[in-house]
This record gives C-alpha cells, structure tokens and sequence, in this order.
C-alpha cells in the first residue's frame, strides 16, 4: 500500500480512537458518535498534517511537495489552537449570555485544540509517519 495514504489514515482513524478513550476516561461513557467530534485530546487535524509532511520529508527529502505540506501544516495548526480556540471561547461567552437571558440554546460547538492537544497530535503524526516508512 501506498505508504503516504497509510500513514494518513492510521493518523486519522488513531487519533480519533484515542479521542474516544478520552472522553470515555473523562464521562464515563462511550458512544461511537464521539469518533465525529471535533477539538479536544489529541488533535486529529495536527496528526494530519504532521504525517503527511514526514512521510513526504522521508520520502521527498525537501521537495516542492515537501514544502507545500509543511506550508499546510503551518497553516492547519495555527488555526486548531489560535483563531479556532479564540472563535470557541467567544461562543461560551454568547452561551452564557443566552442562558443569563433564559433564551433556547441548542448550540454545539468546539473550543479549538490547546497548545498540549495540538503537541499530542503532532507527535502522534510524526511518530506514526516514522513507524510507516521504516517499518512497513
């Protein structure tokens, strides 16, 4: 198997996984809904991202390819933990102002990753790449 597709989705479908236990230790209880959700432990964006720019450093050294998914990843994990994590708590601000108001809220959001999720995630990326492509 294409081992850049391989180290993908065992970054995806892993973190993901490890998700659900975490909010299994967290709840004490389980669903595979939890397999959907977006922020929290680890980030599943930042595993992502960080994969495919190893796998392809490892494969590539640096090339163009390289450098468009380390430009990538720079983008995708800025976002998880500034702009996103920012956007989710300006919506716990409004949520609390809903529920001062006693108006209907419905509302489900992310926070964003913190800076220990977004590191979680990466080294989980990395470490995954690095299992792929000298190991399989």
């Amino acid at each position: 198997m294409n081992k850049v597709i391989l180290s993908l989705l065992l970054a995806g479908i892993g973190t993901q996984l490890i998700k659900i236990i975490c909010i299994w230790v967290k709840t004490k209880q389980f669903s595979w809904k939890d397999f959907l959700v977006t922020g929290g432990m680890p980030s599943s964006h930042s595993a992502f991202v960080i994969s495919l720019a190893t796998i392809l450093f490892l494969q590539e050294g640096f090339s163009s390819t390289f450098a468009v998914s380390l430009v990538l990843a720079v983008i995708v994990i800025r976002d998880a933990f500034g702009v996103r994590r920012t956007a989710g708590e300006e919506g716990m601000v409004l949520i609390n102002i809903m529920k001062k108001l006693k108006m209907k809220q419905e509302t489900h959001f992310s926070l964003g990753h913190t800076p220990l999720q977004v590191f979680v995630g990466s080294l989980i990326g990395f470490l995954v790449s690095i299992g792929v492509y000298y190991f399989i």
